[in-house]
């Protein structure tokens, strides 16, 4: 037995200002805050090394041509978002994005340039000029790599290889977080103001994107402070992820390859997003392309894998060569050889539209809790645009970590109240019987098979009911270094319970969420209904005034 209900902190570390998270948004924070005094930056990772920010391939979207408009860009990114998008976050991203990737370029970023020397736009879905600005398709690697050169630059302390499990709250403000460092120590971290950057969560589900830390943490984390979660039932399943081979299933086939020209056939040879979106084709919106390749798998016209085809090989070698090289050298490892044959792909997870409410100073409704990035909601409404995350980082990174650097300062001083929950679930691991992996790997299973593209009731009141279940197994801790994983897992259901509790609540079909349960007469425009909301005082949807 390990001595877990003697367990005592073993650093406590403070700081004015707190981020948690090390992708693109958790960096710029860090860097803006650093202005307003002592930031400390906790990575569950090696900081710059893990998210999602560094496997972004595509692009940042961002109106620099004289013959684009910030206008068109709020407007493409409101009807790509059904509607759903909060209208003065888009505004914010619209607004600042491009100064923002002027703040990369004087940081030392290379982006792909045209021949007059300026910044290079590709096209890509659901916009009507392009406006994606790219580094190849290795965009988000480039990114960090400067984020991070500019980040040494600043006084900020970086705790790598940390798990933060839990937000410290008192008198219902947050007051700082605990953690666990590799060896299964307990940390805590105190702080006038915490900015949550943790990223994604869509490896709740079988087949993701999402890098191994993309586990829902924040969405968890923060609804256990008490934080209010908007619209979590809109999960976006990118249409062009690798399935072949089995280790392979999902990593991303940017969107850049479609805003290149690649084309996607079923079985037949037939490009079939004639019958889904004669106008835009392949690069139609998220939602629509990632349905299109899954109902041609469900009804038979899918490759021998279990995908559809995405052929490029109509381009220049030479083309390949310098705009996709990254999927170039991905392919070429499993055999194939886009420069000559077609891709085999299918939908897979990909990001979460929702996530804590934010106001535009990137607020949550928490004192004291800051968010910003994938772990934010109300940007992109129901369905995000290829080419607006990078954006979003780097826009609402800047505004929470400035937000967080001018919160006024507090007396810093950890109670046993504040920590000692925090004690008692790892001695419960302790105490345990089940590996962690085991729970994992079911809630997986459950969510891919019954919160996917397509939903209905039945299926998601059983996977609400398998949740539950796994959510009273015991999990086990063998050693003080699992005590992490084993929190992970328990953040990983409290996310997924989010997102079918609120797949429930809106009955309606609405950009990514598709319910085959629901008949409707109504379209984006005209729904009866807006946000969902969901915290620890129960579950709503919005009606909207005009209905």
């Amino acid at each position: 037995m390990h001595p877990t209900n003697k367990m005592k902190v073993s650093e406590i570390i403070s700081s004015h200002v707190l981020v948690i998270g090390s992708g693109g948004a958790g960096v710029r924070a860090a860097i803006e805050a650093s202005a307003y005094g002592e930031c400390v930056l906790v990575s569950k990772t090696i900081a710059g090394k893990g998210g999602c920010t560094i496997m972004a391939e595509g692009g940042y979207n961002a109106v620099l041509n004289c013959n684009d408009k910030t206008d068109d860009h709020f407007a493409d990114t409101m009807k790509g978002g059904a509607f759903l998008n909060n209208p003065e976050l888009v505004r914010t991203l619209v607004t600042e994005s491009p100064d923002r990737i002027r703040d990369l370029i004087s940081w030392g970023a290379v982006f792909d340039v045209t021949g007059e020397c300026s910044i290079a736009q590709r096209p890509f879905g659901g916009q009507c000029f392009p406006r994606t600005c790219f580094a190849g398709d290795r965009t988000g690697h480039e990114m960090m790599i400067t984020l991070m050169d500019r980040l040494a630059t600043t006084k900020v302390r970086i705790c790598h290889e940390v798990t933060i499990i839990s937000l410290l709250c008192e008198n219902g403000r947050v007051i700082g977080a605990a953690g666990l460092n590799r060896n299964g120590d307990l940390m805590a971290f105190l702080a006038d103001a915490v900015v949550m950057a943790t990223g994604g969560g869509t490896r709740v589900y079988d087949i993701s994107t999402n890098s191994t830390s993309g586990t829902g943490d924040g969405y968890a984390m923060g609804y256990r402070a008490g934080a209010q979660l908007i619209d979590m039932e809109q999960v976006q399943f990118h249409p062009t992820g690798a399935v072949y081979p089995w280790d392979a299933r999902g990593r991303l086939v940017t969107e850049a390859v479609r805003g290149e020209g690649g084309v996607l056939k079923n079985a037949q040879g037939e490009r079939f997003m004639t019958k889904y979106d004669p106008q835009r084709m392949e690069l139609s919106t998220r939602d629509v392309v990632a349905r299109a390749a899954a109902t041609e798998i469900r009804e038979g016209r899918g490759t021998p894998h279990g995908g559809v085809w995405l052929d490029i090989s109509h381009r220049s070698s030479e083309d390949i060569e310098t705009r996709l090289p990254t999927m170039l050298e991905q392919f070429l490892m499993f055999g194939v050889d886009i420069r000559k044959e077609p891709m085999e792909v299918a939908p897979t997870a990909h990001h979460i539209m929702g996530g804590l409410q934010i106001d535009a100073e990137c607020r949550t409704s928490v004192p004291g809790l800051f968010a910003c990035g994938e772990v934010a909601g109300g940007v992109h409404g129901a369905n995000r645009l290829g080419g607006n995350a990078l954006a979003e980082t780097q826009v609402f990174g800047r505004r929470a970590g400035e937000s967080a650097g001018k919160e006024q300062t507090h007396e810093r001083c950890l109670s046993d109240s504040a920590i000692q929950q925090v004690i008692t679930t790892l001695f419960e691991f302790s105490q345990g019987d089940t590996p962690s992996h085991e729970v994992r790997s079911r809630l997986q299973e459950a969510m891919w098979n019954g919160a996917g593209i397509f939903r209905n009731k039945d299926a998601l009141e059983h996977t609400l009911s398998e949740i539950d279940s796994l959510d009273r197994v015991r999990m086990k801790a063998t050693v003080p270094g699992e005590y992490a994983e084993c929190s992970i897992v328990k953040n990983m259901l409290t996310t997924a319970r989010l997102i079918v509790i609120s797949a429930l609540t809106r009955e309606e079909s609405r950009g990514a969420h598709v319910r085959t349960d629901i008949m409707q007469d109504w379209d984006n425009t005209s729904s009866p209904f807006s946000h969902t909301h969901i915290s620890q005082q129960g579950v709503s949807i919005e009606r909207r005034e005009s209905a």
